[in-house]
Formats: structure tokens, C-alpha cells, sequence
């Protein structure tokens, strides 16, 4: 990671991760309250992780789509 970010592409890159991703992270923690996973072994956490981002696409589009009438 270190020499990745020794270029100024690598800098910008990372800068790019750190406002698009990072705060989807955050938000899931803070106000969905996800911060453990409740199952253990590698196919239930996928699937309990893949719910958490379902819950939060569908939250999300519900909260861009426009509203009718």
C-alpha cells in the first residue's frame, strides 16, 4: 500500500475510495447498526453481509428515486 501511495495517481485514487466508499461504511455502522456479524463461517457471513447492503441499496434508491404526483 505504502508504494502505491507514494505516486500522485496512487494519492488520488485513494482520495476517490475515501469519499465514495468509505462513508457507506461508516453509515452502515453508525445508523443501521451494523457492527458485528451475528453467524460465523465464511457462506453465512457472505450472505448475512449481503443482506446488510441490500438493506442499504434499497434505502438508498428509495431515497433518490423521485417522488410521484
Amino acid at each position: 500500500m505504502r508504494h502505491r501511495l507514494k505516486t500522485k495517481a496512487g494519492r488520488a485514487l485513494y482520495a476517490l475510495r475515501k469519499q465514495t466508499v468509505e462513508p457507506v461504511f461508516g453509515i452502515i455502522k453508525s445508523v443501521m447498526g451494523f457492527r458485528q456479524f451475528s453467524l460465523r463461517g465464511l457462506k453465512k457471513v457472505r450472505g448475512e453481509w449481503q443482506l446488510v447492503c441490500l438493506a442499504w441499496n434499497v434505502k438508498r434508491m428509495a431515497k433518490l428515486r423521485p417522488e410521484c404526483g
